[in-house]
């Protein structure tokens, strides 16, 4: 079952909302414009229902389909924000708003799900319910837990959940999973290193804390080289190395370290961030200084089930004619949080030869629309198909 027809005949229109989409980014939670303009959409396609407010801006739309034999229910999810980016393709649809773009592609997700919702409120060749989940606050926000927090599982019965993200370098509407594990934990850490500053001149008299910071940005590594083991994953990096002083005669009293800590799994974190501050507090203690550590944990691994899994891949070749084994991705996403409280499965879909997200020259291939609009629909007919 090829991509389908509607979408070839919707992508244009499709395309418009995305590049509006496009056009006027919003960062995090402040996604005000796109809640309301997806609420609007959805409320023109005839859904049942659709609430907005949900994790704070995030907006849920629900499909009845032409029966409900069995109670199904299935979760649709997108994500709506943009990056703190400075957009740099000189499109003539570029973002209008200084410092914010979409580099990651939401606005693409966003359109083909709304495509989606589009078709599913037209046709309706289901048996269950549908609810199309629009989530603000991916990109560090934790949007998809405060939607999970607002009792949205529960509120409409959903059953098991699906998302998707476009991947540049696969070609363009082809698609790549894997079950387990599949996106990182996304843990960071501050840390403060106190020594005594003095006179570059007379080291002697200090507690030097760029050598005690310069020792524990090196020992960090270890955890990967020598705590974890070889076959499982682990990133430390360190990003920021700030003195208090930046003169050059100058011994600073304090240097702060900031970075991120990437694993796959529970016990991989646990040790990661045990060892961080074991590893710092041995180096401060070595030199005379001390140390403060600070360690956040974000994001959760994203695991997708095996069942939901397996099915995704099956829709995706009957979209595409393939689908192939992803890699483990060491980035975050907080679609994690929606599966650990119900089954389902995260898929990727080709973005073609693009820059890669996070930069200021990506931007969303609409060529990728129709695929991604038929794997949406396809996941509810065959999960649910009509009688």
């Amino acid at each position: 079952m090829p991509i389908k027809n509607r979408f070839a005949e919707l992508q244009s229109e499709i395309t418009e909302w995305r590049r509006d989409i496009h056009q006027n980014p919003e960062i995090l939670f402040e996604t005000h414009r796109t809640s309301a303009l997806v609420a609007e959409k959805l409320k023109e396609f005839g859904c049942d229902e659709v609430v907005t407010g949900i994790g704070r801006t995030g907006v849920v739309g629900v499909i009845k389909g032409k029966a409900d034999t069995g109670g199904k229910v299935i979760g649709l999810r997108a994500d709506m924000d943009a990056l703190p980016i400075r957009e740099a393709t000189g499109l003539d649809y570029a973002s209008n708003t200084d410092g914010a773009m979409h580099a990651c592609g939401h606005d693409g997700h966003t359109a083909m799900l709304l495509g989606a919702a589009k078709y599913l409120s037209e046709t309706r060749n289901f048996d269950g319910t549908v609810v199309v989940i629009f989530q603000p606050a991916e990109e560090g926000g934790g949007g998809g837990r405060e939607m999970c927090e607002d009792g949205m599982m529960d509120r409409w019965g959903i059953q098991e959940v699906y998302g998707m993200h476009n991947w540049p370098g696969r070609p363009v509407g082809s698609f790549a999973i894997r079950p387990g594990a599949f996106f990182a934990a996304t843990d960071q850490f501050d840390i403060v290193f106190e020594g005594k500053g003095g006179h570059a001149a007379k080291p002697h008299e200090t507690v030097d804390t760029t050598v005690m910071a310069a020792q524990a940005v090196l020992a960090l590594q270890t955890i990967a080289a020598r705590n974890a083991d070889p076959v499982d994953q682990v990133v430390v990096s360190v990003t920021s190395f700030e003195t208090s002083s930046t003169a050059f005669n100058v011994i600073p009293q304090t240097v702060k370290l900031r970075g991120t800590v990437r694993t796959m799994s529970r016990d991989m974190r646990d040790m990661a961030e045990k060892r961080v501050t074991e590893i710092c507090s041995g180096v401060a203690a070595t030199f005379g200084g001390a140390v403060e550590v600070t360690y956040y944990r974000g994001y959760p691994v994203m695991v997708n089930s095996d069942d939901q899994t397996d099915f995704a891949a099956r829709v995706a070749r009957s979209v595409s004619g393939d689908c192939d084994q992803a890699p483990l991705i060491m980035g975050g996403e907080d679609f994690a949080f929606m599966l650990e409280e119900r089954p389902g499965a995260y898929i990727l879909v080709g973005n073609g030869d693009t820059a890669a997200v996070h930069h200021p020259e990506y931007n969303f291939n609409d060529e990728a629309i129709p695929a991604g609009c038929s794997w949406w629909a396809e996941i509810v007919e065959q999960r649910m198909p009509a009688a």
